[in-house]
This record gives structure tokens, C-alpha cells and sequence, in this order.
């Protein structure tokens, strides 16, 4: 774990290499700043999607950054209106264009609010995406066991990620011990829990002469989860990756495991029990 640093990257079940820390630009109108910053210091990995409305920028950003494009891993995903094996694969089609990318390298399904048939229609599409050359990994978010199941039991492939909110109150456990049986990569967004942090969270931190946004990338890291932290700001941009210095206890490490509140810990939509 010590000899973490910021270009360690994990093998997705598709063979590419997924970088361990990423971007989020969740509501960040203007994310340009924020992915150069990001980019200059290191990361190599950006998280976006349809909904961000920012794809555009995100991928500006990729082109001036002076670093190769073959070098940078970007997310997008289908939206919920979208849903469906036309509009997804239509939704693919006009991601590449607002990028102005040749490919993606991960596409997910941003959420499981359609219904059963119209989740298996956009996997479908995005399998026939990643055939076509379109896309290189795909995956899923905010899927629960239930989601993924439909997806096996229909004998398609399985997704390589699965991206949910995942921070110490609200841990996730069912669906990351599934993922981890069925070789799916963990992807945590709202890592920072947005701020809302307990004495446990902040005092730690102070242990380790770190911020808490530093200390819970660090324990995403080290429970081997994929953190996404956001910011609008290059500064806390370049300190949320300051994270490769120190190593957490196994003492501390439990005892900020032992905040898990379940769905009641939840900060954001978290529809994981979509029927």
C-alpha cells in the first residue's frame, strides 16, 4: 500500500489499465480549470458523464493539456432518459462528438431507473459500442447486486465497473462484496461525503497531518476502491491527490470502517433499490 502513487493503475476484466485516482466533475459547469490543474499535476483519469453536460469541456481540456490522449482515461455515461438500445447507442455516438474523442474509455449506465428490459437494452448497446470500437470499457452505476444479476442471467458480459457513492457512512458492503466476487472494480463518488464529516474523520486526519478530503481518499485507497473526488478548485484539485505520503493504521482503518450507517449514511440519490 506505502508504494502507492498516482499513475498505480488497476486491470479492468476488458485488459485496459484503469488509473486508481480520478476526477470528478459532477456540477462543474466550467471544469476546464479544474481538468487542466488535474492533468498537470498527474492525474490521468477523468470522470464525466452526459448529464454533467461538460463532456465538451472535459475533452478541451484533454487537448491542451499537452498529454497524450492514449495517456488519459475518460468516463462518461448514458443518461436515464436514454435508456434503450437505439437512444444508448445514439448517446454514445454524440458523446465522441461533444469530447471529440475516436473513443471512450468507459462508458457506464449512469443508473438503474428505467425498468429490466430497457437496463438490458443499453447494455446491449453499449456491448455493440465497445465492438465497434467506440468504447473500450464499460460498466455501470449505482447498480446493485439485482441490476448486475439481470445482466448475467441474460448471458451477456459482465461490467467491468461499477461506480456508486461510497465514503465511510455509507459503505456499500452487499454490492462491493458482489463486485468483488465477479472481478467488477469499485469506483467511489462522493468520497469527501461533501464535507460532512465526523470528529472520527477530522481528528484522524489531524493524526496524520492531513485534511480530511486527503485522509478519505487515502481510505478509499486503501479498502481498493477507485476514489472520484470532485472540485471546482485547481488547488484542492492537486491537494485531494496529495494522498501517496502516508499510510492509514490498521487500528484507524477499522475504526473509521466501523462508521458504516448503510443507505441511512447516504449524501446523494444513491438508487441502488431501483425495482
Amino acid at each position: 500500500m506505502s508504494n502507492f502513487t498516482l499513475t498505480n493503475t488497476i486491470k479492468l476484466s476488458s485488459g485496459y489499465d484503469l488509473p486508481v485516482l480520478g476526477l470528478g466533475v459532477y456540477r462543474n459547469d466550467e471544469c476546464k480549470p479544474a481538468c487542466l490543474a488535474a492533468l498537470k499535476h498527474g492525474y490521468r483519469h477523468i470522470d464525466s458523464a452526459r448529464m454533467y453536460k461538460n463532456e465538451a469541456q472535459v475533452g478541451e481540456a484533454v487537448r491542451e493539456s499537452g498529454v497524450p490522449r492514449s495517456e488519459i482515461f475518460v468516463t462518461s455515461k448514458v443518461n436515464n432518459p436514454e435508456h434503450g438500445y437505439e437512444n444508448a447507442l445514439a448517446a454514445v455516438d454524440d458523446s465522441l462528438k461533444k469530447f471529440g474523442f475516436d473513443y471512450i474509455d468507459l462508458m457506464l449506465i449512469h443508473s438503474p431507473l428505467s425498468d429490466k428490459e430497457r437496463r438490458l437494452q443499453t447494455w446491449k448497446a453499449l456491448i455493440e459500442a465497445k465492438k465497434q470500437g467506440k468504447v473500450r470499457t464499460i460498466g455501470v452505476s449505482n447498480y446493485g447486486p439485482k441490476h448486475i444479476e439481470e445482466i448475467r442471467e441474460a448471458g451477456l458480459e459482465i461490467p467491468s465497473v461499477n461506480q456508486v457513492e461510497l465514503h465511510p457512512f455509507c459503505q456499500q458492503k452487499e454490492i462491493v462484496e458482489y463486485c468483488n466476487k465477479h472481478g467488477i472494480v469499485v469506483e467511489a463518488y462522493t468520497p469527501l461525503i461533501r464535507g460532512g464529516w465526523n470528529d472520527t474523520i477530522v481528528n484522524l486526519a489531524k493524526k496524520y497531518n492531513k485534511d480530511p478530503a486527503q485522509f478519505l481518499v487515502r481510505w478509499s485507497l486503501q479498502r481498493g476502491f477507485v476514489p472520484l473526488p470532485k472540485s471546482a478548485n485547481p488547488d484542492r484539485v492537486v491537494s485531494n491527490a496529495n494522498v501517496f505520503d502516508f499510510e492509514i493504521s490498521a487500528e484507524d482503518m477499522a475504526a473509521v470502517n466501523a462508521l458504516d450507517r448503510g443507505k441511512e449514511g447516504a449524501v446523494t440519490w444513491n438508487p441502488v433499490d431501483a425495482p
